[in-house]
């Protein structure tokens, strides 16, 4: 931020929320990398996808060597069954 701006306290308010359910939305984003995985045909889609899925799986409280499997197998269903237990409480 530049130099003597400030945030407003529902400003804040905002920014401690998104922080608090950041898992939450990385879940939300993986589940629909998941569909958009299924549905792709383009090569060059398929890799933004999977980049994206491997930055928003570094959020979650998955374990590295799962991420590692999932991401560098490109595995769809094991990444949909990830999602899957990631998103139960």
């Amino acid at each position: 931020m530049a130099k003597g701006q400030f945030l407003s306290s529902a400003q804040k308010k905002i920014v401690n929320r998104y922080y608090e359910h950041l898992d939450t939305i990385a879940v939300t984003k993986l589940a629909e990398s998941v569909s958009e995985l299924y549905l792709a045909t383009d090569q060059k889609k398929i890799e933004k996808l999977w980049t994206s899925v491997a930055k928003a799986l570094d959020k979650t409280a998955a374990k590295d060597a799962e991420i590692k499997r999932i991401v560098t197998s490109r595995d769809v269903k094991a990444l949909a069954a990830l999602v899957g237990k990631l998103s139960r409480p």
